[in-house]
């Protein structure tokens, strides 16, 4: 059985590694097809490194656009490789333009596709991403869903029972995995930061930095963060490029522990960080502050408390069950909810079902039984 695995943002290798692994063990031809989405080393190549994917089967260099350009040269170029190989499967992961564009490019030639991540909804379909969500699972043949809100979201759809399944995270496979080496790394004290005395924040949604006013205010709030426990910030290269818009361009700070690595003011802005030293942060962290949507997931796992800086999320079970809680876009109620933290008064969480590190040998099994 061969076996297409599309992954194009940085998100997306953290999914489909332990999927590869799964189901290379279980004898299948599984083949990594990168888009080329993210193309700069920090948002890709450190992820195949890391996390031990092989060099891509093909590499379709993508690039950047608007969403209609990426994903159109995504769907073309998909549709190549499909042609010529006629995979068995093709598999989706998440919700970039690259996942759509490989559903569409596959189911339009006969061929199955499954996705994962299936059923997740935020309900604001302003989102890019939720606009991928429901077209990417209208289309597809097999739903691979991460928690129980997404059976409830593809049943309100009429999806029948027979193509979805709930088969857990691959997010958290990963996660546990590599959460050893993680910690060895110690990227903590490489920073020179507290232990648990300090927040990791991740920012890059438009609806937080495109606007530059409201994107200087929620800088400004961040400040006022950081004047209470240390707050370092690796800065996406989207986010980057907005505050250079608005005149507020961080210095480049990359590698840990070399001199002068870090800012003296107590927010420190870094350029992004491989998956391992990123994974060793968060766990050491009092907060992660972030808009990521795994984010919420993998500090759910960890049992680290999350103030996520939007008005609602596609993963309910962060909130419900885990230590997630929303704030609000642009921080509103970061502050207030911070305070309640510090105070010892946050709730601790849970790890939800079926996020034990096995999703994917789940999710190869349906494959191979479908």
């Amino acid at each position: 059985m061969l076996v297409h695995l599309i992954a194009g943002a940085r998100p997306n290798f953290m999914k489909v590694a332990p999927i590869h692994r799964a189901a290379v063990a279980a004898g299948l031809e599984a083949r990594l097809i990168h888009t080329g989405q993210h193309y700069d080393p920090a948002m890709s190549q450190v992820f195949l490194d890391e996390l031990g994917l092989p060099a891509p089967h093909r590499h379709l260099e993508v690039g950047s656009g608007s969403h209609a350009e990426v994903t159109a040269r995504a769907l073309e170029r998909l549709e190549k490789v499909f042609q010529e190989e006629r995979p068995d499967w093709v598999l989706v992961v998440g919700d970039v333009n690259s996942t759509l564009a490989g559903a569409l490019a596959a189911v339009k030639l006969g061929l199955r596709c499954a996705h994962v991540e299936a059923g997740l909804r935020s309900g604001d379909r302003a989102m890019p991403e939720e606009l991928n969500r429901l077209a990417t699972d209208a289309v597809c043949d097999l739903l691979l869903v991460s928690e129980p809100a997404g059976l409830a979201n593809l049943r309100r759809e009429g999806k029948p029972d027979k193509v979805v399944r709930l088969v857990g995270n691959t997010m958290i496979d990963t996660l546990d995995r590599f959460l050893p080496a993680a910690r060895a790394r110690q990227t903590r004290a490489r920073f020179g930061l507290p232990e648990r005395g300090f927040a990791l924040c991740t920012l890059h949604r438009p609806s937080n930095v495109d606007d530059p006013a409201e994107l200087a205010a929620l800088v400004a709030r961040l400040q006022r963060v950081a004047a209470r426990l240390p707050v370092v910030f690796p800065v996406h290269p989207r986010t980057r490029a907005r505050l250079a818009g608005a005149g507020m361009a961080p210095p480049r700070r990359t590698d840990a522990g070399s001199a002068g690595a870090m800012q003296a003011s107590p927010l420190q802005l870094i350029d992004p960080l491989g998956y391992l030293d990123f994974v060793s942060l968060m766990a050491d962290a009092r907060v992660v502050l972030t808009d990521s949507g795994g984010i919420q997931e993998e500090t759910t796992a960890l049992g680290v408390p999350c103030l996520t800086l939007r008005d609602n999320t596609e993963r309910p079970i962060t909130v419900d069950e885990g230590t997630n809680q929303l704030v609000g876009a642009g921080g509103e109620r970061l502050e207030p909810a911070l305070d309640e933290l510090l105070s010892g008064r946050a709730r601790p969480g849970r790890r939800p079902a079926l996020w034990d590190g096995h999703a994917a040998e789940r999710i190869v099994a349906e494959l191979v039984n479908a």
